[in-house]
């Protein structure tokens, strides 16, 4: 097997994790209401399980770059997707509400890191031309769960149950490790230490780059948060096309990773930036023509394609301003779009209940890609008004 081949083969292994870690997310979002029913408790109160999750992902993130910053980094990549593995079979089993929140927090934990590292991994893998397209591929199982898992795994919960739809997860989950024992070579990554990763957190470009993503992508979640009620109240479709648009969505996401990847190999900034500035004009006119159904679906598809390639472009953007503590400023931006994720849902929700309607959030998905844009450019005058030891700030 040549270089060239394994390669192909790892990064597919890792996308396959990718792959099971999104459908997990996303999928438990639609068997709440099986969820809640299973347990006897109520829908609101089974939605923390969601935030559970998420937790998980925040805390996670940083926690397990540091501390196992000394791993050889094949070796923490398959121990991660065990531990995600064996959190979604905790969650399968979990005999009550209170031990499904505490299976859902630890099949969390694993989320942000493994994404981390793995575009670490892909990033030595291809070299530094071709190190945007495989961080994009990594992230297209995420994608690809959108389109095919997640659609998947809520008809097999509402056929058979949610613990089927989670058990199916636990297989992916397994067939990964399995792939990453089998295709996976021992990357010369160096190891650091705690102490060296969390020097990340004093570096200022670091923080810049979180930032951008926490608000600049928190307006792409503000849009997806209240889509479902937005395409019926205000576009006029069935709720039975809901399903379709997402899929739709879902594709755009694919293509855009890909897209970004490549635009990321050719500049990180103006990728960044780009993506940016597309934002703010796609989610101001989908403020103003949900109203019409066609211009709707185009443009929220044209959102998901947008907002998919910005984060290829923002990894690498991490790891081009982390020094020495690659680990740490790789899994953190995956804290950081979940920290987006609660941003935008809170002020699209904000919004609604102000009584501004459902095509405000995406006024405010506007308004928050201007301000990512506006914290990026001032990462881009600080950083070259100051020179920077590492990166590559192209």
């Amino acid at each position: 097997m040549n270089s060239s081949t394994r390669t192909s083969l790892a990064v597919g292994a890792m996308a396959l994790g990718g792959f099971g870690i999104g459908t997990t997310e996303f999928a438990a979002m639609g068997l709440l209401p099986d969820i809640a029913a299973d347990l006897d408790v109520t829908e609101p109160v089974a939605g923390n399980v969601i935030s559970a999750y998420a937790l998980g992902v925040v805390v996670g993130a940083p926690l397990i770059a540091a501390a196992f910053a000394r791993v050889p980094r094949r070796v923490l990549l398959i121990g991660l997707m065990i531990a995600f593995t064996a959190g979604n079979a905790l969650s399968v089993f979990a005999p009550n509400y209170g031990a499904l929140l505490a299976a859902r927090f630890v099949a969390g934990l694993p989320h942000g890191a493994f994404f981390g590292v793995a575009a670490l991994v892909a990033a030595h893998l291809a070299g530094p031309r071709g190190r945007g397209r495989a961080v994009g591929q990594v992230l297209m199982g995420l994608s690809v769960a959108n389109v095919a898992g997640v659609p998947l795994a809520t008809w097999l919960g509402g056929a058979l149950g949610w613990r089927y739809a989670l058990g199916v997860v636990v297989v992916i989950g397994a067939v990964t490790v399995a792939a990453l024992v089998v295709f996976l070579p021992a990357v010369d990554i160096p190891v650091t230490n705690p102490l060296t990763e969390l020097g990340a957190l004093r570096r200022s470009q670091v923080w810049f780059a979180l930032l951008t993503g926490v608000v600049g992508f928190g307006g792409m979640f503000a849009v997806y948060t209240y889509i479902s009620t937005t395409l019926t109240s205000v576009s006029g479709l069935p709720k039975a096309s809901v399903p379709i648009v997402l899929a739709v969505y879902g594709v755009g996401m694919m293509i855009g990773n890909v897209v970004g990847g490549r635009a990321a190999d050719r500049s990180v900034t103006r990728s960044v930036a780009g993506a940016l500035a597309v934002l703010v004009i796609l989610q101001a006119l989908f403020s103003w023509l949900a109203p019409q159904p066609f211009a709707a679906i185009t443009l929220f598809f044209l959102i998901g394609l947008t907002a998919s390639a910005l984060v290829p472009a923002l990894q690498t953007r991490l790891m081009d301003v982390a020094g020495e503590a690659q680990t740490l400023a790789a899994t953190l931006n995956h804290s950081a779009l979940n920290i987006a994720n609660a941003l935008g849902a809170f002020l699209g929700g904000a919004v609604i209940a102000a009584g501004a309607g459902y095509t405000a959030p995406a006024l405010v998905g506007s308004g928050l890609a201007v301000a990512g844009l506006a914290v990026f450019g001032a990462g881009v005058f600080v950083a070259r008004r100051t020179p920077e030891p590492v990166g590559a700030h192209r």
